[in-house]
């Protein structure tokens, strides 16, 4: 296991989204580019192109959305400091911000790691976005999984044909197959620290997919 990796996870309870996003990247697994900032000083050395989505980024809010902590598509510099200067009053609590770059969106899947009182570590796979509580539309393995178990998986889920040209949407479920394995594997070595992971949305492209947001929480 890597220094980076353990010195992530020595700790317990959640992540901030920043350092869920570094875990993954250590994993091969892709996800957004990012920058944390601060004050408006650190907005003037922003390298990310927009357009941008602005975050409050702390392991104490785990549910952005349903604090207003999240604002999508700004255009450009003048609306990211507007912006950020009503985040900073809406969370004086001294938390940082995470600014990450806007991308296309894909057919929008979930996957997660959950600690179960019987099986132990599983992973989950389904279709994600706003609707996954709605749909519930997924389906478990006990982890590790191989190729085979990946493939059974995406089979199970209702809405696979999204991941199968449905009305022309390119989005390919090999892609899909390669991630789970690379979440199986970071769940296998990672097993005695993970309670829950999850990855919502996940955009899949014909060639691509993208972690957008990720939340982590260490036993």
């Amino acid at each position: 296991m890597e220094k980076k990796v353990r010195e992530l996870i020595k700790r317990k309870g959640p992540l901030a989204e920043n350092e869920v996003k570094d875990l993954l990247k250590m994993y091969n697994i892709k996800t957004t580019n990012y920058q944390i900032v601060n004050n408006v000083e650190d907005l003037k050395k922003l390298e990310l192109k927009f357009p941008v989505a602005l975050k409050v980024c702390s392991n104490k809010i785990l549910h952005k959305t349903d604090v207003g902590g999240v604002k999508l598509d700004i255009k450009n510099m003048d609306e990211l400091e507007k912006h950020f200067k009503c985040f900073k009053k809406k969370f004086p609590q001294g938390y940082s911000f995470l600014v990450d770059q806007m991308v296309e969106k894909g057919v929008e899947i979930i996957i997660g790691l959950v600690q179960d009182s019987t099986f132990g570590l599983c992973i989950m796979c389904g279709i994600g976005g706003i609707f996954t509580e709605l749909y519930r539309d997924v389906t478990f393995r006990v982890v590790p999984i191989n190729r085979y178990d990946a493939m059974e998986m995406i089979e199970e889920i209702k809405g696979k044909k999204l991941l199968e040209g449905f009305r022309n949407i390119k989005a390919d479920k090999k892609i899909v197959i390669d991630l789970l394995l690379k979440v199986s594997k970071m769940g296998e070595e990672l097993m005695d620290y993970i309670d829950q992971m999850d990855l919502n949305p996940v955009f899949v492209y014909e060639n691509n997919y993208c972690v957008v947001d990720a939340k982590l929480i260490l036993k």
